[in-house]
């Protein structure tokens, strides 16, 4: 395994499991052929860390993560419906060490890509041949008037899994029987394009049980979303009239907010709700523009092809926070997109042609217990630019059955134990 190649490229990247190489641990090279530095242990950096080891354990690669766990927030809003707990989405990084990844838990404050050094919030500094960022997103405080980080507390967005995601749950239980519930949707892109509307259904589930007066008001600053006719064909089936969208057209975004009255002002209206949930309009994370990764349209442009940025040679980025053609803000296309990464600088390291790369992603939700739906599709590289493969994938079908939904919904669950296996173990 000296050497990267296109069958190991094939064999990795196309189907391999961590299940068959968590009981091996790696040695550190006493000289390694290259020094890779992973900014970021989430589905994107995680991914990039351990399969940069796994394609060529002579690269030596360090991770920087400033959290002990990562939470993740792909099926947290399961937690707000009170079918899953935080714990159960907390994830350690013993197994990438295993892998021989060198984790170091700090905060990434700066990047300096002429010198190739990155430094750290405790003082260290670690000097790089190739890095690969993935620092998620972060929220354009003041697009909407009187929504800051202070505000969070009162109308909290719960998009980061974590003390959020209890605040809003705790809100929720909190609600009066016959309350109203207002989450914001965000202009595109934004982190997870279903996952508003899937947090409608999922509060949706306890409310029907606990307090099947309320309303949940879906405000939206886009005309059209996600899967929307599942969505709404779903939300109709198993939640009658609770839930209601009101899309841009029909003054369904939101300009400003009062969290100390819990009111929502639209160009034309002002709504009263119990609890708001305000999902903020995003950018790349901060560390991308602090150490100019991203353009004027607050992502990262890259070459799409190897994640290379186009405006720091020899860093690379990948995840949410890339401009990455026609592939979602999801956690499967940040894992996607990382084994691609990995692989081309493998094949840098070693002198070896690029491999040609191809990307997927699948996306679950979860509009109750038993009925699932998803979206999927394999992409490849046309003119610069990830684009869709034609009838590579698609959406769920419309006249499903019960059975098929519920299949679905395992999948769901399926889906993310083997993404956690592939990654963290």
């Amino acid at each position: 395994m000296s050497d990267f190649n296109r069958r190991q490229f094939i064999k990795l990247v196309g189907g391999i499991t961590a299940a068959g190489l968590s009981g091996l641990a790696f040695a550190l090279p006493a000289k390694p052929k290259a020094r890779v530095v992973v900014v970021g242990g989430g589905y994107g950096g995680a991914t990039a860390a351990k399969y940069l080891r796994l394609f060529d354990p002579g690269v030596q690669v360090t991770l920087i993560e400033k959290a002990r766990q990562y939470v993740s927030c792909a099926l947290s809003n399961e937690v707000l419906a009170g079918d899953r707990t935080l714990e159960s989405l907390t994830i350690g990084f013993d197994g990438l060490a295993r892998h021989g990844v060198q984790v170091v838990h700090d905060e990434v404050t700066d990047i300096d890509a002429v010198k190739k050094q990155v430094k750290t919030k405790q003082g260290k500094s670690f000097a790089y041949d190739y890095l690969v960022v993935s620092p998620g997103v972060t929220f354009r405080w003041g697009d909407i008037e009187g929504y800051d980080e202070d505000a969070t507390e009162l109308m909290p967005h719960a998009w980061d899994a974590g003390p959020q995601t209890l605040l809003l749950k705790k809100q929720i239980r909190a609600m009066p029987d016959g309350g109203t519930l207002i989450i914001t949707a965000p202009p595109s892109p934004y982190r997870c394009p279903p996952g508003p509307y899937e947090r409608a259904a999922q509060v949706a589930h306890y409310l029907k049980a606990h307090k099947p007066k309320c309303k949940v008001l879906i405000m939206d600053a886009k005309s059209v979303f996600s899967k929307q006719t599942l969505f709404e064909q779903g939300w109709k089936q198993h939640y009658g009239d609770m839930i209601t969208w009101v899309s841009s057209a029909d003054d369904g975004q939101v300009f400003g907010v009062e969290p100390e009255n819990g009111v929502v002002l639209t160009e034309f209206d002002e709504h009263k709700a119990d609890v708001v949930n305000v999902i903020p309009a995003q950018k790349a994370g901060p560390i991308a523009e602090r150490s100019g990764l991203s353009d004027e349209s607050g992502w990262c442009p890259v070459d799409q092809r190897t994640f290379e940025s186009t405006l720091h040679k020899g860093v690379f980025v990948i995840g949410d926070a890339c401009i990455a053609g026609a592939m979602p803000k999801s956690a499967y296309a940040a894992n996607s997109q990382a084994k691609v990464c990995a692989a081309m600088i493998a094949a840098r390291v070693n002198g070896q042609a690029e491999p040609e790369p191809s990307y997927v992603n699948t996306c679950y939700s979860l509009i109750a217990p038993d009925h699932g739906i998803s979206v999927a599709a394999v992409y490849r590289l046309k003119d610069g630019t990830i684009q869709s493969v034609q009838d590579s994938g698609g959406v769920s079908p419309t006249e499903a059955t019960p059975q098929q939904r519920a299949r679905e919904a395992l999948y769901a669950h399926s889906w993310f134990r083997n993404i956690v296996g592939d990654i963290w173990t």
